[in-house]
């Protein structure tokens, strides 16, 4: 961590960041040699007041054709790569970046004063911005928003009585404490109720049950994908998803019900998106007949630089 400080009449002006150097290698390896088909790789750090990307490299193998910048709908920074004809049993990227976050205080900012009890009424213009972060996640199956999710929320929001804050707050100090961590390194999120009642979930399990809760209630929240410091004595490291919630007059912030955190300096973003699927680091496919086993391991590596 390091200090800068600057001086303006009587004013003491202090500025804390941490830089953060990080590689993630992901292989695939397939039981026969296939045709990739184009790939999206979402592993660019964003880039903006919570932090700022210094250096980014990326390396695919077997060399694309072509690659193409990206920005999609919620800001990310995406790069698309397509490959030529020729098959492979393999399919390697590498991720190298070199990031320096800011924002040590998770609340500093001053909400509008509107949006500070629950229900928030959404002026009709911010409503219509932010539908696709209000729909449930069980709409997208064609059911209504989660019963137990629901549940949960009016449980909470009666707890604080209708504070907005303490409702996020409680949340995913509930989360954290009820629920048991797990590696779940494949698959899509477990759907919210399950996650609930099982009482356990990876990160992304975790994650959507939050949004859902929040989405219940009517606060706008998205899927966010990222890497968290953890213990750096600890090797193996993991990507890390988080809720984000829109808060009017304080933009999109972050909590972290995996470890009962509102996100701050210690995480690094990566994409957003309403839908967890489109926060996955890389999508694609390959074209090859008959079933086709494929595997994948991949490894993050995260260092604090002085």
């Amino acid at each position: 961590m390091e200090r800068l400080h600057g001086v303006c009449g009587f004013c003491f002006w202090l500025l804390f960041f941490v830089l953060y150097q990080i590689s993630h290698t992901t292989t695939y390896k397939y039981g026969q040699p296939v045709t990739l088909q184009p790939h999206l790789v979402r592993l660019r750090p964003r880039s903006n007041g919570w932090q700022t990307l210094k250096l980014f490299s990326l390396q695919v193998t077997p060399m694309p054709s072509s690659r193409s910048q990206i920005v999609d709908l919620d800001g990310n920074a995406l790069i698309k790569v397509w490959f030529p004809p020729e098959k492979t049993d393999s399919l390697h990227v590498q991720a190298q970046s070199q990031i320096e976050t800011h924002e040590s205080n998770p609340f500093n900012y001053l909400m509008e004063p509107w949006a500070a009890r629950l229900p928030i009424d959404y002026p009709a213009s911010l409503l219509l911005q932010l539908q696709p972060y209000l729909t449930g996640q069980n709409v997208l199956y064609g059911t209504s928003v989660d019963p137990i999710a629901l549940q949960l929320a009016q449980d909470i929001n009666h707890a604080v009585s209708g504070d907005t804050i303490n409702f996020l707050g409680t949340l995913n100090q509930r989360i954290y404490e009820t629920c048991r961590y797990l590696v779940r390194e494949t698959g899509a999120p477990l759907s919210p109720g399950i996650t609930w009642s099982e009482k356990q979930g990876s990160c992304r399990d975790l994650t959507v049950l939050f949004i859902e809760v929040c989405r219940a209630i009517g606060l706008a929240a998205r899927f966010v994908s990222g890497y968290q410091e953890g213990d750096p004595d600890q090797g193996d490291r993991h990507l890390h998803a988080w809720a984000e919630v829109y808060l009017p007059g304080a933009g999109w912030r972050g909590y972290d019900s995996t470890h009962g955190l509102a996100v701050s300096d210690r995480h690094i973003a990566l994409v957003a998106s309403a839908v967890s699927n489109y926060a996955a680091p890389i999508s694609g496919s390959f074209s090859q007949g008959g079933n086709i086993q494929s595997t994948i391991h991949y490894q993050i590596q995260i260092q604090g630089l002085s």
